[in-house]
């Protein structure tokens, strides 16, 4: 089944337009609601404040199909990202990011071998996306340091945080809240 939705984000986000489709789902341990607030997270936490941007869900055969027109690869990947800044035309793009593309099924093979959830590698392949979309590559051992760790720390932030409510985990942890939440965990004998 495909299902697409569209969401503004509010805050930093404010005039961001996400797009969302999942094709062949639903897919188990992946939820619209929590994906569609992973992608809001990060997008708040890179502070944009213009951007359309899409991102899709799909299986092994349609993202081969794309790896081999676009990369001449003729295998499946785990994602794609097509950034409409790059290239010839790229400064017709306005505010246009451009699309990241996840394979669901590659994306779990490599969740299991690495023993982590489904979730979070997806995650991890949407932020690695979202950030080839803003102009970040790993074509040197240097690069790909930054990369992995930009990557990680946008996980971070759309990953929930214990003891925090969902809403209050989607917003950024102020200083004046990040102090109230030590007292708290002082008062406890954290």
């Amino acid at each position: 089944m495909l299902h697409v939705d569209r969401h503004h984000c509010k805050g930093y986000a404010r005039r961001v337009t996400i797009a969302l489709t999942i094709e062949h789902g639903p897919h188990a341990g992946l939820t619209r609601t929590e994906i569609l607030r992973r992608i809001k997270a990060m997008i708040q936490l890179l502070q944009l404040k213009k951007a359309e941007v899409s991102f899709v869900l799909t299986d092994d055969k349609r993202i081969h199909e794309l790896n081999k027109i676009y990369r001449h690869k003729n295998r499946p990947t785990d994602v794609l990202a097509f950034a409409m800044h790059e290239g010839e035309f790229g400064a017709l793009a306005g505010s246009l990011l451009g699309d990241v593309i996840v394979s669901v099924p590659t994306a779990r093979k490599q969740a299991l071998s690495a023993g982590t959830p489904l979730l979070a590698e997806v995650t991890m392949l949407l932020a690695h996306g979202l950030l080839h979309l803003l102009g970040w590559d790993h074509r040197t051992d240097a690069e790909d340091r930054r990369m992995r760790a930009e990557t990680g720390r946008l996980c971070a932030a759309a990953a929930p945080v214990a003891g925090r409510s969902k809403e209050r985990a989607t917003k950024p942890l102020t200083r004046k809240r990040a102090a109230a939440a030590l007292a708290r965990r002082r008062a406890k004998g954290q």
